[in-house]
């Protein structure tokens, strides 16, 4: 995709578009479920209109009589809902779409009446202005399509770079490739052209990259190479490498690298180990993760497994990462071990379940009882949570993609569908014989505060000093004039901390997301920083001992606070206006 020109206007718009005349797009009719598109290439795009109610129909993208691209999208059969780009601009004058529908269409009436024909479109650029009144201000967001899980988080020169599942024909799951966006603050996005797209092996699905400083693979010194589940009769991982700082990616010629017998067997998280001067790979397997060491990235050697008896086992564990932390006002490390996980959830769906334990460049040994299951997040949107490779100053940066498989592909927006969470920078602390993961917002986030503000604005980060009483018990309550609310509540006494979306504003896409959730508090919560932005709450406990991620889809904006306490604690609040370039 790389002639897209991404256009970020303030104002929302309709696509603006070169109608094709009938001699650059004719439809040829083969049946009622076959039907052939002659391009005749005066324009870089052959924009596409998409019916999301609709199935996937099958187009084959073919050039001098060879096939040079595959996609499956939701052709519009009776309205649009909205255009995506095919960029033929790499082939010749003329093109040829071989497309197929998946079903019996005879229910729809005749292929020749189908809308997408008539409507479909050439131009030169891809208007990505927002459309979306639900779309955040201040968390990542594709530019248009299906998002999921982040991929191949690395931090160099001073950029962040963000790659994530991405379908940039639709905004439902489907031909997964890795979208990517870059940024130096991580609040502000700046999208890129597609990084990594499907090819004979299969489609992409998630993976890591890791700064390659030493050149163990030989690709260059400080090569980023990236490593990814290729996914079609089977799971199987494969590697690519990048020698101009992660902007295009060239895939390794021997792929795949790494082959199981098992169908559930993928998203490959490497590292670093200074101990055994050895790359780590970890892949989930099922409901386990399996452990490789390489010393070249290109060959791996299996060292152990783990996760039999331990934690959740209700669904299949996925998207792993390993790292080293200090356990804080203590001088021990421990290694944190993250295992993202679907369904199985505490509130139902997906979620990040973690382990505390020690790993000595071969095995994991997890430090609690098999029985203990222990979530980073306690809210029903915050799920394949993976950090940045080579974060500065030795910290490690995590992000989730926030949303929840029981109702992603539902939630009510078409330009794009969803976000990712906030940075969250992971720690270490002690609560009784047990350790826990602290998740605290990234330094970023206070950096953005912009000025103080009275009232609740749609993009804005509450702030609550908290000196609690005994026994008290603290409910926060935002709400619009539709009377539309979201209800929070702190119960000292009882150390949980609850929200309630159950009428927070648009609930009928899914019977599950209305939810009430909670989270224990590992103590007194002396600060709560809430973070809210147009379709999400976030809420931390300040020194990171809780932290709850809830998307929220209210009609109007929350305008008004409401706070009470029972026992009158003292409460003191401060409400930022947080600064974006969007």
């Amino acid at each position: 995709m790389n002639r897209i020109r991404i256009l970020m206007l303030a104002s929302a718009i309709i696509v603006q578009c070169i109608t094709a005349t009938a001699q650059d797009i004719v439809t040829e009719y083969l049946g009622e479920k076959h039907a052939m598109m002659r391009v005749h290439k005066s324009k870089s795009l052959l924009l596409i209109p998409i019916e999301e109610k609709e199935d996937n129909a099958h187009l084959d993208v073919i050039a001098d009589n060879k096939l040079v691209h595959s996609l499956n999208a939701r052709l519009a059969i009776d309205k649009v809902d909205y255009y995506v780009p095919v960029d033929i601009s790499a082939y010749g004058d003329n093109v040829l779409l071989d497309i197929t529908f998946q079903n019996d269409r005879h229910k729809t009436g005749s292929i020749k009446s189908f809308v997408c024909w008539k409507e479909s479109r050439l131009s030169d650029d891809f208007d990505t202005s927002n459309r979306e009144r639900f779309r955040p201000a201040y968390h990542h967001t594709p530019a248009y399509g299906w998002m999921n899980d982040p991929n191949g988080m690395f931090y160099k020169d001073g950029v962040w770079h963000l790659y994530y599942q991405h379908n940039p024909y639709g905004s439902q799951w489907e031909n997964m490739s890795w979208g990517h966006s870059v940024s130096t603050d991580l609040i502000n996005w700046h999208h890129q052209p597609e990084a990594i797209i499907p090819d004979a092996l299969g489609a992409i699905f998630s993976g890591c990259c890791v700064v390659d400083y030493n050149n163990t693979a030989g690709f260059g010194s400080g090569a980023v190479v990236a490593f990814y589940t290729s996914a079609k009769s089977s799971q199987k991982q494969c590697m690519a490498y990048s020698t101009d700082d992660g902007k295009t990616f060239t895939k390794y010629s021997n792929n795949p690298i790494l082959t199981a017998d098992i169908p559930d067997f993928r998203d490959p998280h490497v590292f670093w180990h200074n101990k055994t001067n050895k790359w780590i790979m970890l892949v989930s397997a099922g409901q386990e993760m399996r452990i490789y060491s390489s010393s070249n990235l290109k060959e791996w050697k299996y060292e152990s497994s783990f996760g039999q008896g331990y934690g959740n086992h209700d669904g299949v564990w996925e998207c792993p990462d390993l790292m080293q932390l200090p356990v804080k006002s203590t001088s021990e490390q421990k290694w944190l071990l993250i295992c993202n996980i679907n369904p199985g959830g505490p509130f139902g769906g997906s979620s990040t379940q973690y382990f505390i334990g020690q790993f000595d460049g071969h095995k994991f040994t997890c430090e609690s009882e098999p029985k203990v299951t222990k979530w980073m997040d306690y809210g029903k949107d915050h799920y394949a949570t993976v950090s940045f490779d080579n974060a500065p100053n030795d910290r490690h940066v995590a992000m989730a993609w926030m949303s929840n498989w029981q109702y992603a592909n539902q939630m009510p927006t078409k330009q794009y569908r969803s976000a990712n969470s906030l940075p969250r920078d992971l720690g270490l602390f002690t609560d009784g014989k047990e350790v826990y993961v602290s998740v605290l917002p990234s330094p970023e986030m206070s950096a953005a505060r912009g000025k103080k503000i009275k009232n609740l604005a749609d993009c804005c980060e509450v702030v609550m000093d908290i000196d609690a009483k005994p026994a008290d018990i603290i409910t926060i309550t935002l709400q619009n004039k539709k009377g539309e609310k979201v209800l929070m509540t702190y119960d000292i006494a009882g150390n949980t901390f609850s929200t309630d979306r159950t009428k927070s504003g648009d609930i009928s896409f899914s019977n599950e997301f209305p939810a009430v959730t909670t989270a224990p508090t590992h103590g007194v919560i002396r600060q709560l920083r809430i973070f809210i932005d147009r379709s999400s709450i976030e809420v931390f406990d300040a020194d990171g001992k809780m932290s709850m991620t809830n998307i929220m889809f209210p009609n109007e904006p929350y305008n008004t606070l409401n706070v009470k306490s029972n026992k009158k604690s003292k409460i003191k609040q401060t409400i930022y206006y947080i600064n974006n370039e969007k």
